[in-house]
Order: C-alpha cells, then sequence, then structure tokens
C-alpha cells in the first residue's frame, strides 16, 4: 500500500464545470471516496440532475463562467476547501484555418482558458494546506489533427499555464489531466452516424482498443488530489493515442 496517498475522506472539493461529463464522473468518484463535493455549472437543470446522482451533502451552484466577477463572488462565498477542478468548456468547432472565424475563434478562450485563469486567481487564497489545483489539457496539444488549431493552441496555453502556477502557487500542487478521444458530451453536436464512425476509428486504431471513458479521466484526477509530491505535469489518460 502507496501511503503517500491520501484519502479523500473528508475534504472539501469543488468542481467547476461538473454537472454532466469528465466533471461528474468526477464528482462521484471522490464523493464515493468520502469527499464533500460542490459542483458549479451554468445550467441549473443539468446541477439539479447532477445532484441527483450524488450524496445528499453535495452542493451545486448554477453561475456563468465566463464572467470574472461571477468567480470572484462564488469563492468569496464558499470560503476555504482543499481541491479545486475545473473541466468547464463548451463543444469546440473544428474547422480548417482557412475556415476560421477569428471572432467566434477568440470567444472559445474565454471559458475554456481565461476563465480557468480566472478561477485559480480567486480561489488560491481560500485553498488549505496540502490543497491542490487540477486542471484539464487535451491530447490535441502534443498531436493535433488538421482543423484542430484552436483546441491544440488552447491545450497548449492550458500545460504552459499549469508549469507556471505549479512555480507561483508553491507549496499548493498545480497539474492538469490531459484525456484523448472520450465518450462523452463533449460530441453531441456532432450528427450520431459521424459520433459512432469516429468512436469505432479510435477503437480498432488506439493501443488499448477501446475509446475513453470519463470515469478513466476521473480516476486521474483523484490520483492528482490524493499523490502528495507531484507539481506542474500534465497526466496523460489518452489509451496509447501519442504513441500512434
Amino acid at each position: 500500500m502507496n501511503t503517500n496517498l491520501k484519502t479523500l475522506s473528508g475534504k472539501k472539493i469543488i468542481l467547476l464545470g461538473a454537472s454532466s461529463g469528465i466533471g461528474l464522473a468526477t464528482a462521484i468518484a471522490a464523493a464515493q471516496e468520502g469527499a464533500k463535493v460542490i459542483i458549479v455549472s451554468s445550467n441549473l437543470d443539468r446541477i439539479n440532475t447532477a445532484l441527483s446522482q450524488l450524496p445528499k451533502n453535495s452542493e451545486g451552484f448554477a453561475i456563468d463562467l465566463s464572467k470574472e466577477s461571477n468567480i470572484e463572488s462564488f469563492f468569496t462565498k464558499i470560503g476555504n476547501f482543499d481541491h479545486l477542478i475545473y473541466t468547464a468548456g463548451e463543444n469546440l468547432q473544428l474547422n480548417l484555418i482557412s475556415e476560421t472565424d477569428i471572432d467566434t475563434t477568440k470567444s472559445f478562450f474565454d471559458l475554456r482558458f481565461w476563465s480557468t485563469v480566472a478561477a485559480v486567481k480567486y480561489a488560491t487564497p481560500f485553498i488549505n494546506p496540502g490543497g491542490s489545483i487540477s486542471l484539464t489539457s487535451g491530447t490535441a496539444n502534443a498531436r493535433p489533427a488538421a482543423g484542430w488549431s484552436v483546441a491544440s493552441a488552447i491545450c497548449g496555453a492550458m500545460e504552459a499555464f499549469v508549469r507556471a502556477m505549479a512555480v507561483e502557487l508553491a507549496p499548493i500542487r498545480v497539474n492538469c489531466v490531459v484525456p484523448g478521444v472520450l465518450k462523452s458530451n463533449l460530441w453531441d453536436t456532432m450528427p450520431e452516424a459521424d459520433r459512432e464512425d469516429m468512436y469505432k476509428y479510435y477503437a480498432e486504431t488506439l493501443l488499448l482498443k477501446r475509446v475513453g471513458e470519463t470515469e478513466d479521466v476521473a480516476d486521474g484526477f483523484l490520483y492528482l488530489m490524493k499523490q502528495q509530491h507531484g507539481t506542474g505535469q500534465s497526466l496523460v489518460i489518452d489509451g496509447g493515442t501519442l504513441l500512434i
């Protein structure tokens, strides 16, 4: 047994963007280990649906995370806690650079990158000793496909931000998870037939011969919260995407 891995029992965890997908899977997994979870999303109906899958002591808040003032007010209201996880992000539009609308592209950075920066800024004063911050990147940083320029840029910016914050905020641990393609609501705007074809392709080509699930990535977030000696790291959970 690795005694360096601490329990999450009794810990207070805030998950931004956790009404579905990776965030909700992580909230469920953390709650199963005895943590008190607080989930945040912009959609109240999805928050309520998510809370129905969590213990009664869980809390949920419907907040527009694209606005810095909302993030500042939220952390001031919540007070001290142990771990912050940020997984919020809308579905990206994948376009070749020749077809990319620059103004639309700028908006994708608001929730996925700048709101992450704001969350770290306003959360940090309230993180208890031994606490951590875990953010979200993606394999598009290291291995983008055609049409993934914006997604790749956001992921690259996030991993650089993680390293900078690990230095600046020490001894708070700052890391990120780097998922590959997962079965999640991220692809809900894609026609079902195209989505299933994509899953089939990855299931056939990935080293592990299956598409990832949100629970796979949740395990990574739990590890990053419990381990005590890693910071500034990008934990890849991709089924072997970066090796093929």
